[in-house]
């Protein structure tokens, strides 16, 4: 089965390596010690334990509507070689495949960053961005510091909708309009009627 992330992550922050000051009088150090503070890049975020799943991205600091955090990265490989890791693997949902074009997918599982670990959310506070092949996550809207980092993965798939595929990619957001599944489910239809029902 080929699973595609069909929505479309600003160049991630860059830790520059710490500033050595040279020895001299108090004031000058503390003057260099000031200004290699403002020119340190503050990251935007961490990767920790996430509630949704696994681990998730974290905002470190108040991130502004539009901001590009960071860009999907991993080895660039064919479709076929996609399908082909994905069988192999037969670890169930493999959401670190990501579709650039029709020849083209990012595996995030090889030489892959932090972008990996940012969740699926039905309501999510991140949008991916394919800018001239290049995945970008960008903030959809401004997020508190603390915020977990989402974009709806929208996974594509030529398998019927049947209740067990729904099942499998499940999701677990919990976000108010929580369409349960991480699948692109066609607009009109109702993917929760498709769940067997719970029990209590």
């Amino acid at each position: 089965m080929s699973l595609r992330l069909g929505s479309p992550l600003a160049s991630e922050v860059m830790r520059r390596p710490p500033t050595r000051l040279p020895s001299g009088p108090p004031i000058l150090r503390d003057t260099l010690r000031e200004m290699a503070r403002r020119r340190s890049p503050k990251r935007l975020y961490s990767v920790r334990h996430s509630p949704i799943h696994g681990r998730g991205v974290f905002a470190l600091r108040r991130i502004p509507k539009g901001t590009r955090v960071i860009e999907y990265r991993g080895e660039r490989i064919s479709q076929e070689e996609a399908d082909r890791r994905h069988e192999e693997t037969n670890q169930g949902p493999f959401t670190l495949l990501f579709e650039v074009d029709e020849s083209t997918i990012i595996d995030a599982g090889v030489g892959g960053n932090s972008a990996r670990y940012i969740n699926h959310s039905c309501s999510p506070n991140c949008e991916a961005v394919n800018e001239d092949g290049r995945i970008f996550i960008e903030a959809l809207r401004d997020i508190r510091p603390g915020e977990e980092l989402s974009y709806d993965y929208r996974l594509e798939t030529e398998e019927p909708m049947t209740p067990e595929l729904l099942a499998l990619f499940a999701c677990n957001c919990g976000a108010r309009r929580c369409r349960r599944t991480m699948l692109n489910v066609p607009s009109g239809s109702d993917a929760n009627s498709d769940f067997p029902a719970e029990r209590g």
